[in-house]
């Protein structure tokens, strides 16, 4: 994988027809796509809606990467799949979300690339669990896969939010911290639900140094059979690489690097108080056990606990913290404040 610019992979959601994957695959030539990307096998939730041309597209995009000179991109779920794609040259197997989350489908997938040296992208699980992404890694590299990469494809969840799957940057980031080497590559499209919103994701994504992206392109989107509101046009996505910024992974000016060791070292004085503050409040916390483990109380205050929350957040608006931030930050506090109350409700 070249990674000293970003990779493009583009391509529709499905592909319908002959006809369209090659005139998508010939519109992308014209743009920064060095991948088509284009689903064959689509797992739904529900059946009955499209699940995919199948093998037949196989053949479809054998015939644009000889006309385009691009390379090609699909997704499998078992070792059936992994087989027909090999044997029609597909270049890069991604591991979709709903597959990731089972380490049996892993398993059969990995097993039959073993000791492939196609590129292999792990998509995260569809639930924000790192363990599981790390599980998924980890297999294909004990099978000899080692062109491996990974998807960040947003994760789901229960609030609803302005995105179809929470990006949870901190988990791909953690992901990073454990695998520095391995290839981050963003899918927007799925973690949007809508195109509008994009750009602004790719950015992002650049911002922390992500290797690249896979974004779902499509020559008419509004009339394309599956996920029709997150699909670009290829002169949408020609524009975007166009106005999309990279990041130097490092600044290398002297000034740059003395205003930005200063601004650290303020961030890490902040850090310690935030500590030892958490740390005095946990005390509190605990005689607050003890209070009510006097007096027979229960742990869980659900009143006292929304009227935080909503003061937080009102705070938090003051203070420019998003409450999505707010949320998560009190959350934990309350958690690690309830397990206080616990130990102290528990002694002997």
């Amino acid at each position: 994988m070249n990674l000293s610019h970003p990779l493009v992979i583009a391509g529709p959601c499905s592909a319908e027809t002959e006809e369209q994957v090659l005139k998508i695959a010939h519109q992308l030539k014209e743009t920064d796509t060095t991948v088509l990307r284009a689903g064959l096998w689509k797992p739904r939730t529900r059946p009955g809606n499209f699940e995919g041309v199948g093998s037949k597209g196989l053949k479809w995009l054998q015939r644009a990467k000889e006309e385009t000179g691009l390379l090609l991109a699909t997704e499998v779920a078992n070792a059936k799949h992994v087989e027909e794609a090999l044997n029609h040259d597909i270049d890069i197997l991604w591991i979709g979300a709903r597959s990731t989350v089972s380490p049996f489908i892993v398993q059969e997938i990995a097993e039959a690339l073993n000791g492939t040296d196609k590129i292999v992208l792990v998509k995260n699980p569809v639930n924000p669990d790192l363990s599981l992404w790390l599980g998924a890694i980890e297999r294909f590299y004990t099978e000899g896969v080692k062109n491996l990469g990974v998807i960040h494809r947003g994760f789901s969840s229960y609030e609803k939010t302005r995105y179809r799957n929470n990006p949870e940057w901190q988990i791909p980031i953690d992901l990073q911290n454990r695998f520095p080497d391995l290839p981050m590559i963003l899918d927007p499209s799925h973690i949007a639900g809508n195109r509008e919103l994009i750009f602004d994701i790719c950015q992002t994504a650049l911002d922390l140094n992500y290797n690249g992206f896979i974004i779902e392109t499509h020559h008419d989107p509004d009339n394309a059979w599956s996920d029709a509101k997150q699909q670009v046009t290829p002169d949408v996505l020609k524009q975007m690489t166009i106005d999309l910024r990279l990041r130097k992974a490092v600044g290398d000016d002297a000034v740059y690097k003395n205003k930005i060791a200063k601004l650290r070292t303020k961030i890490e004085e902040i850090d310690n108080k935030l500590i030892n503050t958490f740390g005095k409040r946990m005390e509190i916390a605990d005689k607050i056990g003890y209070l009510k483990k006097e007096n027979n109380v229960a742990i869980l205050q659900t009143q006292r606990w929304n009227e935080i929350l909503d003061r937080m957040i009102i705070e938090g608006e003051t203070n420019k913290l998003s409450e999505e931030f707010i949320l998560k930050m009190y959350q934990a506090i309350h958690q690690e404040s309830i397990n206080h109350q616990k130990r102290v409700i528990n002694e002997e």
